[in-house]
């Protein structure tokens, strides 16, 4: 009887043994899958950025010998927009507005909108609300590493942009532009205020472009 019991002690340890090996084993196996899967993720994410910045837009004012470029408004209002200019001008009830801008960024540019940012603006921390832009009646493509140009106008004088504008730019004062644009994707929205500074007063129809700040809409602001 004592070597009988000695026997079943002995296979009852060996069950145990073989279990908890058994049980090593599966953790050590899940532990493995869980690193394979968090470096899967790890390079999955990795490559998602990379595709990102690859087609990642960046609005900034054009360089002052950029080529001159001819602008035509849809009810036939042409002017001429030289490198690192503006456009400010209004002609009876009629404002046309423009910049000469280029797209720094690897991706190609996507316009979605403007809005007129008054000049207590200037310094805004927090960017404005998309939801305030007004929509591109032309679409606007920025190509990367390209000068291009962004324009608009009014034509109603009872529109509050219209109301607000008449006076700055006959009295030659500095005009804050918000640029809302993404990649070709319509991701990684972007805000760009522009201001338009006119040279001096006895220049009153040549005005200046230099952007001032830039938040991202998708992602962290770079500062």
């Amino acid at each position: 009887m004592p070597g009988q019991r000695s026997g079943l002690v002995t296979m009852a340890d060996w069950n145990v043994i073989s279990a908890l090996a058994t049980a090593a084993g599966t953790l050590v196996l899940a532990g493995a899958s869980f690193a394979s899967i968090r470096s899967a993720d790890r390079a999955a994410l990795s490559a998602e950025r990379a595709l990102q910045a690859s087609l990642r837009p960046l609005l900034i004012t054009s360089r002052l010998e950029a080529p001159q470029q001819k602008l035509i408004w849809q009810d036939g209002h042409g002017a001429y927009l030289p490198g690192s200019a503006g456009y400010l001008r209004l002609t009876e009830d009629n404002l046309y507005l423009a910049a000469s801008i280029r797209n720094v960024g690897p991706g190609l540019g996507v316009i979605h909108g403007w809005r007129f940012a008054p000049p207590e603006t200037y310094q805004d921390v927090v960017h404005p609300d998309p939801a305030d832009f007004r929509r591109q009646a032309r679409d606007l493509y920025v190509a990367p590493g390209d000068t291009s140009f962004w324009h608009a106008a009014l034509r109603d004088p009872e529109d509050p942009y219209h109301r607000a504008l008449v006076d700055p730019v006959k009295n030659g004062e500095r005009v804050n532009i918000d640029l809302l644009y993404g990649d070709a994707e319509g991701g990684q929205r972007t805000i760009s205020r522009f201001s338009l500074i006119r040279v001096g007063p006895e220049l009153e129809e040549r005005w200046i472009c230099q952007v001032v700040r830039h938040w991202n809409l998708d992602r962290p602001d770079p500062r």
